[in-house]
């Protein structure tokens, strides 16, 4: 799915469920990391996450353009469009809309680290997600050397 095809679904959904017409764009906008999609106050423009479509199709990204096309709507019409406002929840709630999209299954770049730490006096085992230098350290149990045991990813 490209730009263009976006904006002709967009446009189709908010006059479909909405009745009323989407005079701005819709984009995908690869550089969205922890949203499916956003809604531009400034501009009233949407954005979209490409990585929904390539996971999940295109069921998945008009349930984000319901959402989004929420905050629109509303927001022009100058009534409650942030999710806390009761106008917000009871639009989504009748165009058939979601308030969260689902999980991105993991890349390897975001999985994390986990370090771990043990004291060679008590035994006691530090879990961390940053490295750190366990000359620098001392249990704080017992005062005793701290070494590293091993990494796991997350």
């Amino acid at each position: 799915m490209q730009d263009m095809e976006l904006q002709a679904l967009a446009e189709q959904i908010s006059e479909q469920y909405f009745g009323r017409p989407f005079k701005h764009r819709a984009i995908f906008n690869a550089h969205l990391r922890t949203t499916g999609g956003r809604y531009m106050l400034q501009t009233h423009h949407i954005e979209i996450n490409p990585k929904y479509f390539q996971y999940y199709g295109t069921t998945e990204v008009i349930a984000i353009l319901k959402h989004e096309l929420c905050h629109y709507h509303l927001h022009l019409l100058g009534k409650g469009y942030r999710h806390r406002d009761r106008d917000f929840k009871e639009l989504l709630a009748k165009v058939g809309g979601q308030m969260h999209c689902k999980p991105l299954p993991q890349d390897e770049k975001t999985k994390r680290t986990i370090h771990f730490y043990q004291c060679v006096e008590c035994g006691l085992v530090y879990k961390r997600k940053r490295r750190m230098d366990p000359r620098k350290y001392a249990c704080g149990n017992c005062s005793g050397k701290i070494q590293k045991v091993e990494e796991i990813l997350d």
